[in-house]
C-alpha cells in the first residue's frame, strides 16, 4: 500500500488515500491535535474519506474530542498518539473548542450528536449505510427507531451491542465480519472515551467499513436514554454541568477533577508555547 497522510503532515503506511487538506493548520489541546473545522467542511471531509475508503478498502477514524479524553491524552501518551493517528479530531466540547481559539486556531464545536445527526441527514440521500456498535440492546433499538423517525430514507444496516468486557481478535474478526456483510459506509461507535478510540483503531486496522466514528453519549442522546443540555448551556460551555447534574454519582470524578486538570493543561500549554 502507499502511504496515508495525517493532518499533521506525517505519513503513515498503512493506507494509500492523502487526507484532504485543512486550513488552518491544526491546534493541539493537551496534546491531542484538534482540526479547526465546522459542520460544512465536516461533511466535505468525510465526502472525501467516503470516496477513498470505497475504491481502496481504507477506514478512516474521525474522533469527537471532548475535555475528558484530552486530558487523559495528556496523562497517557500511548493513548495521546492513538488519538493524533486518527484521520479527523472534532472538537466536541465548547472548552476544547476556546482553548484551541486561544492559541490563534478557529476551531468550531461539533458534537458527536450533532455531526451523526447532519451526517445521517446528508447520507439519506446519497445511499449511506450505517452500522451501530455500542450500547445496550434497548438503546439501540430506540436510536434505530429516532433516527428512522427522522430520517426516514436513512439506511442503517446493522446494529450491535457488544459485551461489557474487553474484545478478544476472533470476536472482532467476526463483528468485522458482519459489518462488511452489511455493506456498511459508516460504524458509529458508541464506548465512552478510551475504549470508543481504541476500538476505532482496532477496526481501521481490519479496514471494517470507509468511515468509523467516535461519538461517546451520542447513542444515549439520540435514543432519549439520557438527556442533552439545553442550547444555551452548550453555547456557553456548561454542558458538562448538566451532565453532572443528571449522572452526579457517576460523573463528578470527570467534571469535577477533570476541569481543573484540563484547565491547568491548557495554561501550562500557553505558558509554554505549545500551539
Amino acid at each position: 500500500m502507499g502511504a496515508r497522510v495525517n493532518a499533521d503532515g506525517r505519513a503513515a503506511a498503512d493506507h494509500v488515500c492523502r487526507r484532504p487538506a485543512l486550513a488552518p493548520k491544526p491546534a493541539h489541546v493537551n496534546g491531542v491535535r484538534i482540526d479547526p473545522l465546522g459542520e460544512r467542511r465536516f461533511l466535505q471531509v468525510v465526502e472525501d474519506f467516503l470516496g477513498c475508503g470505497r475504491r481502496t478498502g481504507n477506514a478512516h477514524v474521525i474522533h469527537f474530542c471532548a475535555a475528558h479524553p484530552t486530558v487523559e491524552a495528556r496523562h497517557d501518551p500511548g493513548y495521546r498518539d492513538l488519538l493524533n493517528e486518527g484521520d479527523l479530531n472534532v472538537a466536541d466540547g465548547m472548552p476544547v473548542a476556546w482553548a484551541a481559539r486561544r492559541r490563534g486556531h478557529p476551531a468550531q464545536r461539533l458534537a458527536g450528536t450533532d455531526g451523526m445527526m447532519a451526517l445521517s441527514d446528508w447520507g439519506s440521500a446519497r445511499g449511506l449505510r450505517h452500522y451501530l456498535y455500542g450500547a445496550t440492546e434497548d438503546t439501540l433499538a430506540a436510536m434505530r427507531t429516532n433516527l428512522e423517525r427522522r430520517h426516514p430514507d436513512i439506511q442503517v444496516v446493522g446494529a450491535e451491542s457488544p459485551p461489557f468486557r474487553a474484545i478478544d481478535d476472533g470476536e472482532l474478526d467476526e463483528t468485522v465480519a458482519r459489518i462488511r456483510a452489511a455493506a456498511a459506509d459508516t460504524v458509529w461507535i458508541g464506548l465512552g472515551a478510551p475504549k470508543q478510540d481504541v476500538m476505532a483503531a482496532r477496526l481501521r486496522e481490519r479496514e471494517a467499513a470507509p468511515l468509523l466514528f467516535a461519538v461517546g453519549a451520542a447513542f444515549d442522546f439520540i435514543a432519549g436514554t439520557k438527556s442533552r443540555a439545553p442550547a444555551w448551556m452548550q453555547r456557553s460551555g456548561l454542558e458538562w454541568a448538566h451532565r453532572l447534574g443528571s449522572e452526579p454519582g457517576r460523573l463528578w470524578r470527570r467534571y469535577l477533577l477533570g476541569n481543573a486538570r484540563f484547565v491547568a493543561g491548557v495554561a501550562q500549554d500557553r505558558v509554554r508555547g505549545r500551539t
